[in-house]
């Protein structure tokens, strides 16, 4: 009886814990978390030079552009290369600006360096504009540059702008 009891005893120690473990796999919910605590950041999406993309491009993910894309693009960090032109907004965590851009910037961090073209507003929380870049725009700061600045404000009616030339 000694024997059993010991076994026993120490069997239901290990059984509260071992009960759990296996119960957390089975459940939906467990398997979740160790894949994104233990998945890797996937690589920056590359556009090269020889690509034209021609309509909206939208990830969480980071995107490396060197063509030219005609349309928005929304990323966590977007940098353009030297020899890229986008045509259209961007929207970004981090924005690294080598090359053109023909639209509105909006971004917590955007960073012009020398070689950069911008003919546009820029919307931002923190800026960096190297000497050499090019800009033809305006520059706000806002506590959140990446919501739509598209909202009209309290008191303002909302026609689009079309009536204001008229």
């Amino acid at each position: 009886m000694f024997s059993k009891t010991k076994p026993h005893d120490g069997s239901e120690k290990a059984d509260a814990p071992a009960l759990n473990v296996p119960a957390k796999p089975i459940s939906p919910m467990a398997p979740s978390p160790a894949p994104v605590a233990s998945k890797p950041k996937p690589a920056p999406s590359t556009l090269s030079s020889d690509l034209v993309v021609k309509g909206n491009l939208i990830t969480t993910g980071d995107i490396q552009v060197e063509g030219t894309v005609e349309g928005d693009i929304r990323a966590h960090l977007l940098t353009i290369g030297e020899g890229a032109t986008v045509k259209g907004e961007v929207v970004a965590d981090d924005v690294v600006i080598n090359g053109r851009i023909l639209g509105r910037v909006r971004g917590l961090k955007v960073r012009l360096t020398a070689s950069a073209r911008v003919e546009g507003d820029i919307i931002h929380k923190t800026i960096a504009i190297e000497s050499g870049a090019h800009f033809e725009g305006s520059v706000q700061r806002a506590d959140d540059p990446l919501s739509s600045g598209d909202k009209p404000k309290a008191g303002q009616p909302n026609n689009g702008g079309s009536n204001a030339a008229k």
